[in-house]
């Protein structure tokens, strides 16, 4: 209604109208707006209002909330039209996917989220873009912490469902370090011993759960967080010095004693019926009326802030900022949304 020039845009740019009538909180629509009503070409029009060119090709059903800042690299603008939704009711999601792994990554993982998410919507957990953004970031470093904790690096070749496996396992040994830090676990609640040919050593450190983990083919460096929390501790059983068995010890709701919880051998297997006894015989060799494990509340236990920041600290120079979702205090609750 304000001019002939603006009303063109329904048809000529629809995502420019929408711009200029529902603009983002940091921009101000009237230079743009002057620019279209003055005649200007749509490019000047749409660098005013901060909107890239290449969204002219998508219509108005796309539109449901302020455009965020998108990528707009000469690359990129090659590579996203061939990953442009045919379904409008896919738009508005695929539109905000593409800004915000942009922002939490980089246009390389913009323009593979755009083609990941239309082959396969339901697949994504929108809940996990944050972990994903982060290992995508981290997987191109050069070096650095979190680079050494990546085991698979992302490809723009990668399915969706591969990278975030591959994601959810550097979250693990993310994990891991976050809640054990630099130093081994003090407390054991148990001493190392035989039994006959069978040795009992603590699993105390992360260098010895990684090793177990792979050795075994087991998850033990999952455990991080209860090992904080107090909730178990994790022995290596070897027989003439070879590992056999992987052993977990906690309380177990009745029981206030210290007992075995879990007992298993390579692969997770069950071990023989001899192993339990020899495994229950270390254990009573320990007075175990003397032992308090000091369990905590779930979520409770601090995170190592050296490591913490050590991990992001990378990120958020690269970024510029310090995002909310990755406070600079460590944050057990924010690292559980990732």
């Amino acid at each position: 209604m304000r001019h002939s020039h603006l009303a063109d845009l329904a048809l000529s740019f629809p995502a420019l109208l929408f711009a200029l009538a529902v603009p983002r909180p940091d921009v101000d629509p009237e230079r743009a707006i002057a620019c279209v009503i003055a005649g200007r070409p749509l490019a000047e029009a749409a660098a005013a209002a901060g909107l890239p060119l290449w969204l002219r090709k998508l219509p108005p059903e796309a539109f449901v909330r302020p455009i965020p800042p998108l990528p707009d690299g000469e690359l990129f603008r090659r590579q996203i039209g061939n990953h442009l939704p045919r379904s409008p009711k896919l738009m508005p999601t695929w539109l905000q996917l593409v800004a915000e792994m942009a922002a939490l990554a980089h246009e390389p993982a913009a323009v593979w989220i755009a083609r990941e998410y239309l082959r396969a919507p339901l697949v994504l957990k929108r809940d996990r873009m944050h972990l994903l953004g982060l290992w995508i970031w981290f997987s191109g470093q050069p070096a650095g912490f979190g680079r050494e904790l990546v085991e698979r690096p992302w490809t723009p070749a990668m399915k969706l469902d591969a990278a975030m496996t591959a994601a959810l396992a550097w979250r693990g040994k993310v994990s891991l370090h976050l809640n054990l830090g630099q130093r081994p676990i003090r407390d054991m609640w148990l001493h190392p011993g035989r039994v006959g040919d069978y040795e009992f050593r603590p699993l105390d450190d992360i260098p010895d759960l990684v090793d177990e983990a792979m050795t075994m083919r087991n998850c033990v460096r999952t455990y991080g967080s209860d090992i904080a929390h107090n909730r178990s501790r994790l022995w290596s059983v070897r027989h003439l010095g070879e590992r056999v068995a992987t052993l977990e010890v906690a309380v177990r709701f009745p029981d206030p004693l210290l007992g075995i919880v879990q007992l298993k051998g390579r692969g997770n297997a069950d071990v023989a019926r001899e192993l339990w006894w020899i495994a229950r015989r270390w254990l009573h060799l320990h007075d175990l009326s003397q032992i308090e494990t000091g369990r905590m509340k779930w979520r409770q236990a601090p995170v190592d802030l050296t490591t913490w920041r050590m991990l992001w600290r990378p990120y958020w120079l690269a970024k510029r900022r310090i995002p909310d979702w990755l406070p600079l205090a460590p944050s057990r609750a924010a690292f559980a949304a990732l």
